[in-house]
């Protein structure tokens, strides 16, 4: 599957794609398909992101997560300080694996 991934014009922050709008929360992205040029395009129009372009996914346990190592980092957070990755959307949820 693919999901669509951008960034925040405002923040900079990575975002997903949820069907209707943009979520920091990649257990939030559903599958794109065919319309996706549409979407990137209309998105980038209504100057909501920048960057957009979709990535391979697998569908887990805790939801989506991409499978490349680059889109797995861009959705949790750095590696190198611990306390700047991206908590869950459900803090009950738990941690992700990488």
């Amino acid at each position: 599957m693919k999901i669509l991934t951008g960034n925040d014009l405002k923040t900079g922050d990575v975002v997903w794609w949820t069907g209707y709008d943009w979520s920091r929360h990649v257990s939030d992205a559903v599958p794109v398909y065919d319309n996706v040029t549409d979407v990137i395009a209309r998105e980038i129009a209504k100057r909501a992101v920048s960057d957009c372009y979709t990535v391979e996914a697998e569908k887990t346990d805790d939801g989506v997560l991409p499978i490349h190592i680059k889109e797995k980092i861009r959705a949790t957070g750095p590696t190198v300080r611990p306390d700047l990755k991206i908590s869950p959307p459900d803090p009950a949820a738990g941690n992700w694996v990488i």
